[in-house]
């Protein structure tokens, strides 16, 4: 006797992980506390002690986070989900994120589930405090121990990601629930004074095979990449393209529309879903 439909779609409403970074008046969960909420930003004007004003950032704005992903890279990691979703934030300028949730219900056969979520944090310099890329190396530090305290979370392993931003760590580990064995990916990556995380979640249900949590992890730094490159191409006139950010800029054109698919898949983690809310 297979599962309906709607039954599936239900107890998915709290299935997927927390994502390491949640955008919503200014705060994260990885922030350690109210001074990380506004990116290091200071009044216009300010001034170090010596009298010698901030150093510029690098950058000095944030791509719409529903449009960091090409369209290809969202029909392979969440193929059903029909757009995606925006995260709150009080200051778009300094913090934005964007959710897919995709579930494949295959009747008597289970169905694959994937969430996706990209979170952008940009900093300003502070007199007192240090500068944008001093602040935002200090939240990455701490974006990425929060992925690794993550409550219940078994068989975590933690790795340096090369040939993207100044510096970059992936972390990935297993969720068990009810509904099945959930395996979690989180990419932490700094590009001069902008720190994007992209949490990417997958499991087999009702029965479905269980992702490769390799196949995953190859996925999510394939978004971490294109997320930094569309930091970058959002700034074209500040000069800090990072070894990541030969990505085109074409591929960000067509992003802000996500409702179509496409058949194409090169791995396990990449196929299969089903839109349903869930609540990240």
């Amino acid at each position: 006797m297979h599962r309906p439909a709607q039954r599936i779609t239900r107890i998915l409403a709290c299935a997927a992980a927390v994502p390491v970074i949640l955008v919503a008046s200014g705060c994260s969960s990885g922030s350690g506390g109210d001074d990380d909420a506004d990116g290091g930003k200071t009044p216009s004007g300010s001034s170090s002690a010596s009298g010698a004003a901030p150093a510029k950032p690098t950058f000095g704005k944030l791509p719409q986070p529903c449009s960091t992903l090409s369209k290809k890279t969202l029909d392979d990691l969440a193929p059903e989900a029909k757009s995606g979703t925006t995260g709150k934030s009080d200051d778009t300028s300094l913090r934005g994120s964007c959710s897919w949730n995709s579930l494949d219900n295959n009747g008597v056969h289970g169905s694959q589930f994937r969430w996706l979520n990209v979170s952008l944090a940009r900093f300003e310099p502070d007199a007192s405090r240090g500068s944008a890329d001093q602040l935002a190396g200090q939240y990455y530090g701490k974006q990425v121990a929060a992925a690794k305290a993550t409550e219940g979370a078994t068989n975590a392993h933690t790795q340096p990601v090369t040939g993207t931003g100044d510096e970059a760590s992936a972390v990935s580990y297993d969720l068990k629930k009810k509904e099945g064995r959930f395996k979690q990916q989180t990419v932490v990556v700094r590009t001069h004074n902008v720190v994007v995380t992209v949490d990417y979640d997958g499991a087999g249900l009702a029965g479905e095979k269980t992702p490769d949590a390799g196949d995953l992890m190859k996925d999510a730094q394939q978004a971490a990449r294109e997320a930094v490159a569309a930091v970058a191409e959002a700034n074209p006139s500040s000069g800090g393209s990072s070894p990541s950010a030969s990505h085109s800029s074409s591929s960000h054109g067509g992003s802000a529309n996500h409702s179509d698919t496409s058949s194409s898949s090169s791995s396990s983690s990449k196929k299969k879903s089903s839109t349903h809310k869930t609540s990240h």
